[in-house]
């Protein structure tokens, strides 16, 4: 999952950079010629995302220092944290639901991904199997149980044991 994030990561940056270096200075210089800047959506236009891409680059490189930082390592191997895969019952309704824990840049709900930041995330960070946490939602208080839980570092585990 971590190498997942960090090449996509790696090839936002790469198209970002693209843009920055090559496109926009040429939709820049060809709203240039086209005189009074004043009135000129074009060129205001081509500014905008400019700066938007610039700013995004930042974001992501910052991201990318804060990812090489992380150690599978020194995770937890037992508590729901980062990249943790988690099986849990909604204990009021009896339901039950499978999430991914992730960043929240990489968010996929259709993937059944939760990030790390949401009520959900933070409630059920650092829970173990059969806890029973309680979660602040927007909608009202949760209680859930944890079903089951693979880590991050179980994982890696059992992908480099196969």
């Amino acid at each position: 999952m971590l190498d997942d994030i960090k090449q996509r990561i790696e090839h936002e940056i790469a198209q970002l950079t693209e843009e920055l270096n090559v496109e926009l200075p040429k939709r820049i210089k060809v709203a240039l010629e086209h005189g009074d800047l004043r009135e000129n959506s074009e060129y205001k236009s081509a500014k905008e995302r400019q700066e938007f891409v610039q700013a995004r680059l930042n974001h992501l490189t910052r991201r990318m220092g804060e990812l090489s930082k992380i150690d599978v390592k020194e995770m937890p191997y037992d508590r729901v944290g980062f990249g943790s895969k988690v099986r849990i019952r909604d204990l009021d309704l009896g339901d039950d639901y499978d999430f991914t824990i992730v960043a929240g840049d990489f968010i996929d709900l259709d993937a059944g991904h939760v990030s790390l930041a949401s009520p959900i995330g933070r409630g059920l960070l650092g829970a173990q199997i059969d806890e029973e946490v309680t979660v602040a939602l927007p909608a009202g208080e949760r209680r859930y149980r944890i079903l089951e839980l693979v880590t991050l570092p179980q994982q890696l585990d059992s992908g480099s044991s196969g």
